[in-house]
């Protein structure tokens, strides 16, 4: 990990939409990684009525999306909900939960938002930037701005703008169903975010890293069977 999630923060709300402002300066959007090996997918759920946060994250081979490890992680909240801030209740169990995998993802797919955010940093974008991983937001829903209507089948896209620049993509992921919001989180391009996002689709709503992820964190549904690989921890 190469910085604290929360530095330099002292504990607000006014105080975290500074930081996520300086953060969002550090948001590499060109596509900086190796040849994908190895990809991770995360969400986060809330327990005992939001008072604990839990974190799931699973890695994928590359090439077959077949399931190489899983992890969760369950620690107290130390924030309320705030929209627009949801990164700074939900890093420190994601952060625990890939520190579980068996090894390092060369790509990370988030359940939420890269830079399709107010200020340009989604849980996706403060993932990517505390730990230097190519990092990509699939949201399933929008925060802030507009898109054209796309076509139903699936892989038809069309950019999300807001304030004058494009933020994302809004992707058919399955013929007719609700559309995704794609967007790059850290070390991925625009360009380049809503071909890794599709390329990963099998027959669902969602891209098998953040679907996988989903049903950890929710225990909905048994998990396919996983294949182990040689370790290589996160140093």
């Amino acid at each position: 990990m190469h910085t604290s999630p929360f530095a330099d923060w002292d504990g607000t709300a006014q105080q975290a939409r500074v930081l996520q402002s300086a953060l969002a300066e550090r948001v590499v959007l060109e596509d900086d990684f190796a040849p994908l090996r190895v990809i991770a997918g995360v969400d986060v759920g809330f327990e005992e009525q939001g008072r604990v946060t839990l974190a799931a994250a699973v890695l994928l081979d590359a090439e077959t999306l077949q399931l190489l490890g899983r992890s969760v992680a369950r620690v107290p909240t130390s924030m309320p909900y705030v929209p627009g801030l949801l990164s700074f209740r939900e890093l420190p169990a994601l952060l625990q939960a890939l520190q579980g995998l068996p090894q390092v993802p060369d790509l990370i797919y988030c359940d939420g938002l890269g830079i399709a955010h107010p200020r340009r940093l989604g849980i996706a974008s403060h993932l990517g930037v505390v730990t230097g991983l190519p990092t990509i937001g699939v949201a399933k829903s929008i925060l802030v701005g507009t898109h054209e209507d796309l076509p139903a089948a699936k892989g038809a896209w069309v950019p999300l703008r807001h304030a004058g620049e494009q933020i994302g993509w809004m992707l058919r992921s399955k013929d007719g169903v609700k559309p995704l919001l794609v967007s790059p989180g850290h070390r991925v391009s625009l360009a380049n975010a809503v071909e890794l996002v599709l390329a990963c689709c099998r027959g669902y709503r969602l891209p098998e890293p953040t679907r996988l992820a989903d049903r950890l964190a929710s225990r909905r549904g048994e998990m396919p069977a996983s294949t182990s690989r040689t370790p290589d921890l996160f140093g």
